[in-house]
């Protein structure tokens, strides 16, 4: 048997694309390995969202140099967002690359492949190819049983419309498409298959899916009826695509968890104006309220930038100010970093390395105190925890609350994927832990 060795960087979205192209090589004889050394194929799935991306994948593949001298059979590959931006320049750097493909082409990878073997000369597949990836996809799988663990993430939404300032995914991405709902379902019912309970549907702005003119509330309605299927969640959201009928989701659908990721990035309007982001801080309290509303126990997360070009300090403060209005759960917040071909990139007033990043531990000081003040509101609660797989030490399991928090559970050992009520009684950095507990009812 083959085998393949592969790296993946970024978000869930890259997360999920690794797992098909699994399922595909899968088909063609490899297996995997977890090291590079003596593979048949690597693979490095990049992201080109933060600053540097492009270099590290290169220093990466600075290190194939010396496996593929000793494996000259070696197939290197670059796929992802990096691989779609950089292209042929990607061939002139790094010689030792066999394959170059974004992410809309990856279901060509048989075809990339057997035309290197073939001719000896590197493959670029930079295209948005004619033919839709998920059909393809589907074929080259078949019936047989994906390689899944208890959660699973499902793309539904690709692309981005939106077109941000600061952002490269409507050029590496390409422009929103929604798959069509007979598609997602059936996937779904092929993960359940392979033992999925909890299922994460994504897309860049997954709130903008129209499959079919199918909404997103209506598609989560659909999935939440397949037997097996136990838990749903969806991300990343983005504010202008959060309607009234996906809030109304969440007070109606007990399959859709009480977990919101609702980037708002910025709490200056003028910031926001400048970002192309389409939507003012009032919006996003109103969302917010709404939600609120339907659904008391959501948990919010969200993303944000500091030193945006231009931001002042008044800007940052507003930030801040919204931060201790909302009170998130968690949240994901960077430095700005100029991405190149993005407006933003261009603009004259950078905010300088140095105040960028004293905001920035600014914000994140306010975003871990709220992070663990929401923990600890967990403390003597009973909570119901997914379990996903044994933990480190004889009767303990570890699994996700509602919330997403992972969960160390002792006591008797309880199979997993299923839902167990477990009582918290005590925090960490970034998780819980307790007992199982017995609900009366």
């Amino acid at each position: 048997m083959k085998s393949v060795y592969m790296k993946t960087y970024g978000c869930q979205m890259n997360v999920y694309d690794s797992e098909r192209m699994r399922d595909t090589l899968r088909t063609m004889g490899y297996g995997e390995t977890e090291k590079p050394d003596n593979a048949d194929l690597v693979i490095f799935n990049t992201c080109h969202i933060r600053e540097h991306a492009a270099e590290k994948v290169y220093s990466e593949l600075g290190r194939m140099r010396k496996f593929k001298a000793d494996n000259p059979d070696m197939l290197v590959a670059v796929a992802g967002c990096v691989a779609q931006a950089e292209g042929d320049e990607i061939l002139r750097r790094a010689k030792t690359v066999d394959l170059v493909f974004g992410p809309q082409s990856y279901h060509r990878l048989p075809e990339l492949i057997a035309k290197r073997v073939e001719t000896g000369v590197a493959q670029v597949e930079t295209e948005f190819p004619a033919e839709e990836k998920f059909v393809v996809l589907e074929q080259q799988a078949g019936n047989r049983v994906l390689n899944r663990t208890i959660s699973a993430f499902l793309t539904v939404q690709e692309g981005c419309d939106k077109f941000c300032t600061f952002c490269v995914v409507p050029y590496t991405r390409g422009a929103e498409f929604s798959r069509e709902p007979d598609q997602i379902l059936a996937e779904a019912r092929r993960l359940v298959k392979a033992g999925v309970r909890e299922v994460t549907l994504l897309g860049q702005n997954v709130n903008a899916y129209l499959g079919n003119g199918m909404t997103l509330a209506r598609l989560i309605a659909k999935l939440s009826q397949i037997e097996g299927i136990e838990r749903l969640r969806y991300t990343t959201s983005h504010p202008r695509d959060m309607d009234d009928a996906l809030i109304e989701a969440h007070a109606g659908n007990l399959k859709l968890m009480p977990f919101l990721h609702l980037p708002v990035q910025s709490g200056s309007d003028r910031v926001l104006k400048a970002m192309n982001r389409g939507h003012r801080v009032d919006d996003y309290y109103e969302i917010v309220a709404k939600v609120r509303k339907a659904r008391p126990d959501m948990a919010l997360s969200s993303d944000f930038i500091v030193g945006f070009p231009g931001e002042t300090e008044k800007d940052f403060e507003a930030t801040l100010n919204l931060v201790e209005r909302i009170g998130y759960a968690s949240a994901y917040s960077f430095k700005y970093s100029p991405r190149p071909g993005t407006p933003a990139s261009e603009h004259a007033d950078q905010v300088p390395d140095d105040v960028a990043a004293a905001r920035l531990a600014r914000l994140q000081t306010l975003i871990y105190a709220q992070q663990t003040a929401f923990n600890q509101s967990c403390l003597g609660r009973t909570l119901p925890v997914l379990v996903e797989k044994k933990g480190r030490f004889d009767g303990q399991m570890v699994g996700r609350s509602p919330y997403l928090q992972p969960v160390h559970v002792s006591g008797s050992i309880a199979d997993i994927g299923t839902i167990q009520n477990v009582r918290i009684e005590a925090i960490g950095t970034n998780s819980l832990s307790g007992h199982y507990a017995v609900v009366e009812t």
